[in-house]
């Protein structure tokens, strides 16, 4: 079977990539040979560190051509299908559905979080080539904003691929050259358009917690545009923070959350990587999907970055509700969290079935 897959693939995003990497693991475990191409930014390393094929996803021609010598289109994972990051997000990605529908090809949507879709224009894209996919997507907000829009198809919730990850080593260099030995803070911040000075805050929180003897790190998901982000709010800091490096790969950055004993997280994905290692976190949200994926996780949101309602002292208080009873805290998100890492992986079964179908 030949797969191509379209995404947010090839920009160093350890968050897409961390998708790319767990639906590829998982589609190799359901169908052992399968042949899968990835529209990627950067063809030549996404071949290189996956061990895919991989066209340019900016050549009409690549990308057609790899459509027609294929047994279906998987759109996904992640926030693809939305309005609020850009004006060119919507067009591309239901473009290439729409070429892949062009060439008789099925498209599967992966475990999608839909939205914000502000223009009507664009809720009529996207109900027009969704209305002939097979769609299955992340939490209830999506799957409401669909139905909103006149989509009347079978829509499932699924768990986020990368809850689905296999991890093969748990070692990181870095971590281990530091030597921490009290406990360990691992922060995951991104900049964001905001009234609200909430880098100040943060670097409030984290001083507050160094001077009560923690160690806190900061681990860039997004090379760096998230390192230069740490290090704006670690300058605002009294107290000496550690920033990962951004180039570590996946499994290094899971693994120093994974060592940590709390994750203050903006980014997604780091909320993932922190719940497959059950470290419990505390969120900080810029979007609706950071609440959704809390609210399945039961774990707090202390705030959102464009609202005034809390503070340092607010957010610290909500670490130190976690740490106080650390051992119960883990034990609670492992329940939430195993029973969705063993069905993230039956996603890549119900695509591969569709596609024979």
């Amino acid at each position: 079977m030949r797969i191509v897959m379209s995404g947010y693939y090839g920009f160093d995003n350890v968050g897409d990539e961390a998708i790319l990497f767990s639906i590829i693991q998982a589609l190799k475990a359901a169908e052992p040979g399968v042949e899968i191409t990835v529209l990627s930014n950067n063809p030549e390393q996404t071949k290189a560190t996956y061990g895919v094929q991989a066209v340019n996803r900016w050549k009409l021609g690549e990308v057609l051509a790899a459509l027609k010598n294929s047994d279906g289109l998987i759109s996904g994972g992640g926030s693809l299908l939305q309005d609020e990051t850009g004006f060119k997000s919507i067009p591309y990605y239901t473009g290439i559905m729409k070429l892949a529908q062009m060439v008789g090809k099925k498209v599967f949507i992966y475990a999608q979080g839909m939205g914000p879709i502000h223009k009507s224009y664009n809720k009529k894209i996207v109900k027009h080539v969704l209305k002939k996919t097979q769609i299955t997507i992340r939490d209830e907000a999506s799957k409401k904003l669909l139905e909103e829009i006149g989509l009347k198809n079978s829509m499932d919730i699924v768990p986020d691929p990368v809850l689905g990850l296999r991890i093969s080593s748990r070692a990181n260099k870095w971590w281990e050259e530091q030597n921490f030995q009290g406990r360990v803070l691992t922060v995951s911040v991104r900049d964001w358009p905001s009234s609200v000075d909430f880098k100040k805050k943060i670097a409030e929180t984290l001083d507050r917690a160094i001077e009560d003897g923690m160690d806190v790190v900061f681990v860039p998901m997004h090379g760096e545009h998230d390192d230069k982000t740490s290090g704006e709010v670690a300058s605002l800091m009294s107290g000496k923070a550690y920033i990962s490096p951004f180039d570590h790969s996946i499994e290094e950055k899971i693994a120093i959350i994974g060592q940590s004993n709390l994750l203050v997280g903006m980014r997604l994905h780091a909320l993932i990587f922190s719940s497959i290692m059950h470290t419990p976190f505390v969120a900080l949200s810029y979007d609706p999907k950071i609440d959704a994926f809390a609210d399945i996780c039961s774990q707090q949101v202390a705030g959102h970055v464009n609202e005034d309602t809390w503070n340092a002292a607010f957010l610290y208080d909500c670490i130190q509700q976690v740490l106080r009873d650390e051992p119960l805290a883990v034990e609670k998100l492992k329940e939430k969290v195993e029973p969705l890492q063993r069905s993230a992986m039956e996603t890549a079964e119900r695509s591969i079935e569709y596609f024979r179908s």
